[in-house]
């Protein structure tokens, strides 16, 4: 169940109160893992940023914000803090973690990011790219450095200049999806196949530029591209129905609005037995035929130590131009495809970087 945001802040104060009464001096960083931000993270760090650790090291806070619940946003926090640890960043030694997740609510999103600058943290992490803007809307008032991940456009989204320069304090990594590889694996697996649906959220920059891209490369491979936009989760179902009477097969983007809602796509598509394609090796987990995808861990990772360079004062966020993760790699679903019906070419399987055998949900 969501609670509201005052609510977490009311928490937040009871458990500060209650550390006072104790008479403990140290403090608890609380990382939520349910997609619910945690009480423990809404205390009050204006103490502790920059202050000495253990070892007489520096210690830093950053304030991780996640814009939706779901696995490939999930496997960039884990790859951050990985990528943080790698560089010597680690959490509950010199590092305090704030974490909190706006269930893709833009108002929630605001409010977390001006709750963590009135913490004065070092540093925030914007995960999926409503979160990173935001971010940097607050960060860049507050002198605060920005890093983000997982967003597919930052150009589109105002975050970087054509050159992949920063427009200020703000670098990051992009999941920009390997569109032509896409394609090239969705012909070889479907010979005959000529409509390819794609659902997107209207208000995702990232998503229309990506589309844009698959419409100026789909007819290389004889596809057409159809698309439909929604505006909210609960527009799926029903956009869901429309876009499988019209195509073949579907492809999934990172679109944080339909990822929530993948479960419902894909149980109305297998219904028709029409294939899905994901992105990522998440969606091919939970029930996606192929992707030729990303592994978000390694874009966390490839995040967290660009991080660790600027809280270390090796480099200002704005000295760094945006990375793009190099690394795209087949995922197949054997499950997926028996129950489809449908053979994955021996040259796809035979290098997959993973192949499952059934669907997690």
């Amino acid at each position: 169940m969501k609670k509201s945001f005052r609510t977490f802040v009311a928490a937040a104060m009871a458990v500060s109160l209650l550390a006072g009464c104790s008479g403990s001096s140290g403090q608890t960083a609380t990382t939520a893992q349910d997609g619910n931000p945690a009480a423990g993270n809404a205390s009050s760090q204006a103490e502790t940023s920059g202050s000495q650790a253990p070892d007489g090291g520096k210690s830093y806070t950053v304030g991780i914000g996640q814009f939706a619940a779901h696995g490939s946003l999930d496997n960039c926090r884990e790859g951050f803090l990985l990528g943080l640890a790698e560089e010597g960043i680690v959490e509950g030694e010199n590092l305090t973690v704030l974490y909190e997740n706006s269930q893709a609510d833009g108002g929630i999103a605001s409010q977390i990011i001006t709750n963590f600058a009135s913490q004065k943290v070092d540093l925030i992490c914007g995960i999926a790219t409503p979160m990173a803007q935001t971010a940097y809307g607050v960060g860049r008032k507050q002198n605060i450095p920005v890093i983000f991940t997982a967003v597919t456009d930052p150009v589109a989204a105002e975050l970087a200049n054509a050159d992949g320069s920063p427009v200020g304090e703000i670098t990051g990594t992009s999941d920009k999806l390997p569109v032509t590889q896409q394609l090239e694996m969705i012909r070889a697996i479907l010979p005959d196949a000529k409509t390819i649906g794609i659902m997107y959220t209207t208000s995702e920059v990232n998503s229309l530029s990506t589309i844009e891209e698959y419409k100026a490369a789909a007819g290389d491979y004889g596809f057409e591209i159809v698309d439909t936009g929604i505006s909210t989760t609960a527009d799926v179902p029903l956009a869901a129905d429309s876009l499988l009477e019209k195509v073949d097969c579907i492809t999934n983007l990172t679109d944080n609005t339909v990822v929530a809602s993948l479960p419902v796509i894909l149980d109305k598509a297998a219904k028709k037995n029409i294939p899905v394609f994901g992105s990522e090796i998440e969606q091919v987990k939970i029930g996606c035929l192929a992707a030729m995808g990303l592994d978000y861990i390694e874009l966390g990772k490839q995040t967290g130590r660009m991080a660790a360079a600027v809280l270390k004062g090796e480099k200002k966020a704005g000295e760094m131009n945006y990375e793009v993760i190099q690394e795209a790699a087949f995922y197949g679903n054997a499950k997926v495809a028996e129950n489809l019906g449908i053979t994955i070419p021996e040259e796809l399987s035979s290098s997959a970087k993973e192949m499952f055998t059934d669907i997690t949900q």
